[in-house]
């Protein structure tokens, strides 16, 4: 694939796929359980704890510089098995937050322009199905595929100018609630440490993002050295950005007004102000959240898939690149009418796709963290352009954490997945197991082109 990537598109592009839609929602939230205090030290935690896994990231990118990311470091340290499960969990990842974007975007749309109801299909828990309100993510998901077959480059270019103005949005927010908020409006500062780190247990979810960059190793043209510093740099910018808004809207508004059901900050920002122009505003800056988030778990999704497929690992559908363009055209196709569908489940399938796909991230998360033991201690000549210190203790750390949030998702822990969202995950797993099988026979015979297929050494 062609290298376009600068050290600045592969910032952008982390950073801006970590910040979707939960911000707008889930403010409130936040502080409300923790407090303003407690909720920004949730986030400064949870932070932290991604730097762990991120970490692990770090050594591993520069010195496996191959599309596919997670996939390519499960193969080194655990083979085929180990490598397939792995890429299938962070292929559902992204794939399952993607899957959500349409519906968040219809959505904030409607909270801006209400959109006719027109062509009614059915009742989705509780929620009606209208086929208008199918359009606008239908067209979105679309656009998104076109402009992600055209290349990289004009992805990228895409991602830099909706993330600009998702940047200026968030700081016209943050001057709104500095001119019109009061210190009054954010007692208690601090709740309690259960509230604080009931906070924590959301925060990883909203860091998914930086993973994305190993998957277009491939497409930088920068140093390898400077990939670390683009990954740890993303998750300190994404927990900047999160801190802000939770700062600025505690000021902005008291808590029994970020408690309403809704937008929270659109809440707050209509208190402050008194003028619902002003909530307008962020939902414009929200929808940019979506769609870079969106377009980067598209970037993600695809790379993991057109990399097993040009491993035999997939049906070799997926390892096609598009002849002019050079891009991974038949797994855009597949991600683009995934999300395409996804919205006939209407609105409240929102939760849904996101729990479901953070339970792939810690998966995978887990898997990284473990690949990366492995390797300190089965590859100690690879070369390593980035080398962690003290290595072997922060994988375990990071393998630590990752089982940690993982428990959370399971029936015994304190997040545990509803039955709709086990059944996702199984229906993903199903379908996984019948491509495994079907690749499975090919395993032996495709052994030296599946190396050279996920290590770049095709000779043409």
């Amino acid at each position: 694939m062609s290298r376009n990537l600068e050290f600045k598109d592969v910032l952008v592009l982390a950073f801006s796929t970590m910040i979707g839609w939960g911000w707008v929602a889930l403010t409130g939230k936040w502080v409300n359980q923790g407090g303003a205090v407690g909720a920004v030290l949730a986030f400064v935690i949870g932070a932290v704890l991604c730097i762990f896994v991120g970490l692990t990231y770090c050594e591993l990118t520069p010195a496996l510089p191959y599309s596919g990311g997670e996939l390519v470091f499960s193969y080194k340290a655990m083979g085929y098995h180990g490598a397939w499960f792995s890429g299938w969990m962070i292929a559902f990842a992204y794939i399952g937050v993607a899957a959500w974007e349409g519906p968040a975007l219809v959505t904030a749309i409607d909270y801006l322009i209400k959109i006719p109801r027109y062509g009614y299909l059915w009742t989705i828990a509780g929620f009606d199905v209208y086929v208008t309100w199918l359009l606008i993510p239908v067209f979105a998901g679309t656009l998104l595929c076109i402009i992600n077959i055209k290349g990289i480059k004009i992805s990228s270019m895409f991602q830099a100018a909706v993330t600009i103005i998702l940047a200026v949005g968030g700081i016209i927010f943050a001057v709104i609630s500095g001119t019109h908020g009061s210190v009054g409006h954010m007692k208690p500062l601090f709740s309690s440490t259960k509230g604080m780190f009931t906070v924590v247990l959301s925060v990883p979810a909203m860091f998914v993002g930086f993973d994305v960059i190993p998957q277009v190793a491939e497409e930088m043209n920068l140093p390898l050295k400077k990939i670390p510093r683009a990954i740890v740099s993303s998750i300190l910018l994404a927990a900047a950005w999160y801190i802000m808004i939770i700062l600025a809207s505690s000021f902005a508004a008291p808590k029994e007004v970020l408690g309403k059901e809704g937008l929270s900050v659109v809440h707050a920002v209509n208190y402050a102000t008194n003028h619902p122009v002003a909530g307008k505003l962020i939902v414009v800056t929200a929808i940019m959240g979506i769609l870079s988030s969106w377009n980067g778990f598209i970037i993600g999704a695809t790379r993991v898939l057109y990399s097993m497929g040009r491993a035999k690992m997939l049906p070799d559908f997926f390892g096609e690149l598009h002849r002019k363009y050079q891009t991974p055209r038949n797994a855009i196709l597949f991600i683009g009418i995934i999300t395409i569908l996804t919205p006939l489940l209407g609105k409240n399938s929102l939760g849904w796709f996101v729990d479901a796909s953070a339970f792939g991230t810690v998966i995978a998360y887990f898997m990284v963290a473990l690949s990366f033991v492995i390797l300190r201690r089965t590859c100690k000549d690879l070369p390593r352009p980035f080398k962690v210190k003290h290595g072997m203790l922060v994988g375990v750390i990071a393998i630590l954490i990752s089982l940690f949030f993982i428990s959370l998702y399971l029936p015994i822990g304190s997040s545990s997945l509803s039955g709709i969202e086990w059944m996702i995950v199984g229906v993903w797993v199903c379908f996984g197991l019948i491509l495994y099988f079907i690749s499975l026979p090919h395993m032996r015979k495709n052994t030296q082109i599946r190396e050279k297929a996920l290590f770049c050494k095709f000779s043409d």
